[in-house]
């Protein structure tokens, strides 16, 4: 993981562990379906947190959005 933003970071760990390994495993790739997000940076949004990465299986750049609680 690689953090591009504080604000971001400090969203992502408020989310207990089990939860954070749930969002990067369950991400949408184009090409694989659903996938692993791998080399994923960390963007803040007012409405949450966007991951952005690569897919695990195919290298094709994926995102994930995370929702504000």
């Amino acid at each position: 993981m690689s953090v591009t933003n504080f604000k971001a970071e400090q969203k992502w760990r408020k989310l207990p562990k089990d939860i954070q390994e749930l969002l990067i495993n369950n991400v949408f790739c184009s090409a694989c379906g659903v996938t692993t997000i791998v080399d994923y940076t960390l963007h803040d949004d007012k409405m949450g947190i966007l991951l952005k990465g690569k897919c695990k299986k195919c290298d094709k750049e994926v995102a994930r959005f995370v929702e504000n609680e």
